[in-house]
């Protein structure tokens, strides 16, 4: 049964609408605590501590930042495996492109799929960068991670690379969230213009909130 629904277009659509949900809940999450670095590096390498220890004593030590590292691994491979599949299938039901592109479709809709390459690039050399440090500059510090997120931001290059994927990322969750409102049954026609506006509000929040941050210390107020 669960292959069946697996192998079907509605059942990928619905991995594709979980896995996101359970990723855009993370990201609101994230962009809050990392707001937390306007108010000093002893605040937020405090907050960062925090994460690893939350549960504690019924949690071991990272425990709970693992599970959670866990489940979003999962939801991004599930998000990412089943948009590719998806993908596929359109191209093989419709190898020829249209010639004239349709009018209603958005600029978020006509990138979803290069969003998301550009946003899964981003994962990698966003670990890469601040969580094992392999291509950190300035020399990362484990423990310190306001120092580490202001070398980041004090160089063009990653101020580039993290605006340009916060900006694909609002377009994603732009188009994102009423597609998997709508897989999830929730969209109707009185309350489309709702979900849309929701849509909205979540995707400038979000961008707005994480590129916040290289403004930050672009600017000197973090520093």
């Amino acid at each position: 049964m669960a292959r069946s629904v697996w192998d079907s277009s509605v059942g990928k659509k619905t991995v594709m609408a979980v896995s996101g949900l359970i990723m855009l809940l993370y990201l609101v999450v994230h962009m809050i605590g990392n707001l937390k670095i306007y108010f000093g590096a002893g605040e937020f390498n405090h907050y960062a501590h925090w994460l690893r220890t939350v549960g504690e004593p019924f949690m071991h030590y990272e425990w709970t930042l693992w599970l959670i590292r866990i489940v979003l691994i999962v939801a991004v491979i599930a998000h990412a495996v089943s948009a590719y599949q998806l993908s596929r299938r359109d191209i093989k039901a419709r190898p020829v492109a249209y010639v004239h592109k349709r009018p209603r479709s958005t600029y978020a809709t006509r990138t979803m799929r290069w969003g998301g390459i550009i946003l899964g690039l981003f994962i990698v050399w966003h670990l890469l960068d601040l969580t094992t440090g392999t291509v950190h500059s300035g020399g990362f510090q484990e423990g310190h991670p306001y120092q580490n997120v202001v070398d980041t931001f004090s160089t063009w290059y990653g101020d580039v690379i993290y605006i340009v994927a916060m900006l694909a990322l609002g377009l994603h969750v732009r188009h994102g969230f009423w597609s998997a409102a709508q897989t999830l049954g929730a969209g109707s026609r009185t309350r489309d213009r709702a979900l849309k506006t929701i849509a909205d509000v979540l995707a400038l929040l979000l961008t707005a909130g994480f590129i916040a941050v290289p403004v930050g210390v672009m600017t000197g107020v973090v520093s």
